[in-house]
């Protein structure tokens, strides 16, 4: 939650104290987080559906969609469909005003309203440099140059990032900075299976052998040991049983080694990718992760991870379409011309474990992209295409909500399915369905206090636009130096219309206000968190002017292009209003 608060200033029309005396103690202010009435566990579920053109529809309902939870009907609570190219900021009645309050018109020298031009589009490519062979590196980053440098869409934003955290480009509108750094990004040397091991075991086989007791990948590997280093000749029968042993031994070894290498280099790129994702969430406009990867294996024991990160990403608005940057590829029985001479065996279940392995590490780069309505693009050498592809959000992804109903808080896997009614699906011809598959059931519940803190947290950090309460946003600034100035956020809330809760003679609500701004290609640059506590009596309630109450924040800044974002949020209804303006401090 946001770090900087401040007192508050309540107006009604004025001041508290000159409009109405007899409020006094009816309003007051604290800087505590109140504690709201939180629904439970809400899973969020991406839709895209398309026609047999491949084009998004748009025109589907709530009523037209099914939905099941462990073959259970599930009643689908929140409805929404998310369209990337919709405006996300518009301007806001911005009045610049003297240090005594006295208002100016802002006009440019054209004599028409200054509008400011603020990043609404963030697209950040992910490459995965840990699990990348140099070969594939050297055609993905020629592809994503050319993506980089073509004519950027108006207000879009890109930046570059590797899995390993070795190159970082944050967001931006230069197309020298973004390719500068695709150049400086090279393959970080994996440990797994290195040329000169024998046996080679690569992470899939490793789990097969420590995980899964798989005998068969036991044997294979300790096969090729004895190929590597051959018994002595003339070896007594007695002996050679114990060597054959001692090779299963080695295999076992090298097997754990390898398992290690591999669920570290695994939980790397899940971790890089849940901050990137938590990065992204705190950017006022579209959001898509474009990670072009070879793919890589996840275990059981990190399904937990990537379900959380999924919850993240869908929760935080952030596609994520994925590239495998293998493109079309085979498995060569043996390795290929990279591989050390006698390393590899000529064992035909080789090379049936390096197929399932191939194929086990493009699953994390689909189930990444259809549960977070992203793009997959994979066998198929153009990747130019497959960037264009992924960088590009379909026209309208659905979001369906439900809360699992009677179901054991046990951290169990839950499979989630979802289709159309008969009648929606006649209407589409060719229908293609995009929508996650499952999720993690949380192991308890979540206070209600945190889970009222990240609720506002992430309606403040969207692009969403709510309108649950009456609320309306205006901002004014004047100039303390030449290039400094004070920007007030005003948050006008029409009391009359809020749900009050009856208590002790008064009418009770408490609203939490937090208001903050992003700079032009979207970083957060400053917030506060106010919260109003109103115990009103009925003569004040019904008494209240038509302008309700003003919430004034003031922000120092430095003159620029600056996007608003306020959010507004009831104890007692339990609803939110959000907003975004953009002003131009010249």
């Amino acid at each position: 939650m946001l770090k900087v608060r401040l007192a508050l200033i309540v107006l009604f029309a004025g001041t508290v104290e000159c409009i109405y005396p007899q409020s006094a103690g009816e309003v007051t202010t604290k800087d505590a987080t109140p504690t709201f009435s939180t629904g439970v566990n809400l899973v969020l579920v991406p839709v895209v559906v398309r026609d047999d053109h491949g084009r998004a529809v748009g025109t589907l309902k709530k009523e037209d969609f099914v939905l099941l939870d462990k073959g259970k009907p599930q009643f689908i609570s929140k409805f929404s469909i998310e369209r990337p190219d919709a405006p996300v900021t518009a301007p806001v009645e911005s009045v610049e005003t003297d240090p005594e309050g006295n208002a100016k018109q802002l006009i440019d020298r054209d004599g028409a309203a200054k509008q400011a031009p603020i990043a609404t589009r963030f697209v950040a490519w992910l490459i995965d440099d840990i699990h990348i062979d140099i070969g594939d590196l050297l055609r993905t980053r020629q592809a994503a140059v050319r993506q980089l440098t073509e004519s950027p869409e108006p207000g879009a934003r890109a930046a570059v990032f590797t899995t390993s955290g070795r190159v970082t480009q944050e967001f931006t509108d230069d197309p020298k900075l973004l390719q500068a750094a695709l150049n400086r990004i090279i393959p970080v040397p994996t440990q797994i299976g290195a040329s000169n091991d024998c046996p080679q075991i690569g992470y899939y086989q490793a789990n097969q052998i420590v995980n899964l007791a798989d005998q068969q990948a036991l044997q294979e590997s300790a096969d090729e040991y004895l190929i590597c280093n051959p018994p002595p000749p003339g070896l007594p029968a007695s002996q050679l049983a114990a060597y054959r042993q001692q090779a299963l031994q080695v295999a076992q070894q090298y097997a754990q080694r390898a398992l290690d290498y591999g669920d570290h280099e695994t939980r790397l790129a899940l971790d890089t990718l849940t901050v990137l994702v938590r990065r992204m969430s705190r950017l006022p406009g579209s959001r898509t992760i474009v990670m072009a990867s070879p793919g890589f294996f996840l275990m059981n024991e990190h399904r937990s991870a990537e379900s959380d990160l999924m919850d993240k990403a869908i929760r935080a608005n952030v596609t994520i379409s994925t590239l495998d940057a293998r493109g079309v590829y085979v498995v060569i029985p043996g390795g290929d011309a990279s591989t050390a001479p006698n390393a590899g065996s000529t064992n035909p279940l080789k090379a049936q474990y390096e197929i399932a392995s191939k194929l086990a590490d493009q699953d994390v780069l689909a189930e990444l992209a259809s549960a977070t309505g992203g793009a997959f693009f994979h066998d198929n050498n153009d990747l130019g295409e497959g960037f264009r592809r992924t960088a590009k959000q379909p026209e309208f992804i659905y979001i369906l909500g439900f809360s699992p109903q009677s179901l054991k808080m046990d951290g169990s896997y839950h499979t989630i399915k979802v289709s159309l009614t008969k009648d929606a699906a006649k209407s589409i011809a060719g229908l293609q369905l995009q929508a996650r598959r499952g999720y993690f059931m949380p192991s308890h519940s979540k206070d209600p206090a945190e889970l009222a803190k990240e609720e506002v947290e992430e309606a403040f950090f969207s692009r969403d636009v709510l309108s649950d309460l009456p609320v309306r946003l205006n901002t004014q600034f004047f100039k303390t130096e030449e290039y400094k100035a004070k920007l007030s956020i005003l948050a006008r809330v029409d009391v009359r219309r809020l749900h009050f809760r009856k208590a002790d003679g008064r009418n009770s609500n408490t609203l939490t206000v937090v208001s903050g701004v992003f700079d032009r290609n979207g970083n957060y640059i400053s917030g506060i968190e106010k919260t109003v506590e109103m115990r009103l009596k009925d003569q004040t309630l019904e008494t209240f002017p038509e302008g309700g109450i003003t919430v004034k924040s003031t922000l120092d800044v430095p003159i620029g292009s600056y996007v608003v974002r306020l959010v507004v949020r009831d104890s007692e209804g339990q609803v939110m209003s959000a907003q975004n303006g953009v002003v131009e401090i010249p």
